[in-house]
């Protein structure tokens, strides 16, 4: 491919966002940009991931409000500055929103089916099905409101992405092979 690109993966957590995320830039040649991009801002700020995680995973209130802010619009710039260099997959970080007005950018969100997501979090993490329950919808909220905070949208607004795709009983190379199809048929218009 040589045009520049943009594909954005937003997902709900235990969809095998990040596999599918990695498993997409190797097929399309190129670099994937996820929580690295944060190593700047963790440095600046001088927090520990973990740290930056509860900043952003907390509903506004006139404490966090500022330093979350301040963090987005670095991290913004930071996502902009690479995907304007090179052709990239970005996980995560509103890159809908982001690059929204950006032709050249590809956004997808990634869903599955709530037992799908269970039975895959218990496995990996090796909890208790009530237990990635919990944290399962703990890290939903998070998104949504860390998205809802900086968007004015919701992630789950099919209209922010130009492909919506339910990912339960698909394997991952399934998945990224498809999205790979579909960018390759997008850029090449």
């Amino acid at each position: 491919m040589e045009k520049r690109f943009i594909v954005t993966i937003g997902r709900e957590f235990g969809t095998g966002g990040r596999q599918i995320a990695t498993e997409l830039a190797e097929m399309l040649g190129v670099k994937l940009y996820d929580r690295q991009l944060l190593d700047p801002i963790k440095e600046r700020y001088n927090m520990t991931q973990e740290q930056i995680d509860k900043v952003k995973a907390v509903k506004p209130s006139w404490w966090y409000e500022n330093v979350s802010e301040e963090m987005y619009k670095d991290e913004e710039f930071l996502v902009r500055s690479l995907a304007h260099k090179e052709s990239c997959v970005i996980l995560g970080r509103t890159g809908f929103h982001i690059f929204r007005d950006e032709p050249c950018a590809f956004k997808v969100f990634l869903m599955a089916e709530k037992t799908f997501r269970r039975d895959k979090v218990a496995r990996r993490l090796n909890i208790n099905e009530g237990s990635a329950d919990a944290l399962i919808d703990k890290v939903d909220e998070a998104r949504e409101n860390f998205t809802k905070t900086f968007s004015g949208k919701t992630r789950y607004d099919a209209r922010n992405y130009d492909l919506v795709l339910n990912v339960t009983g698909l394997e991952p190379t399934e998945v990224a092979r498809f999205i790979a199809e579909c960018v390759q048929r997008k850029i090449a218009k």
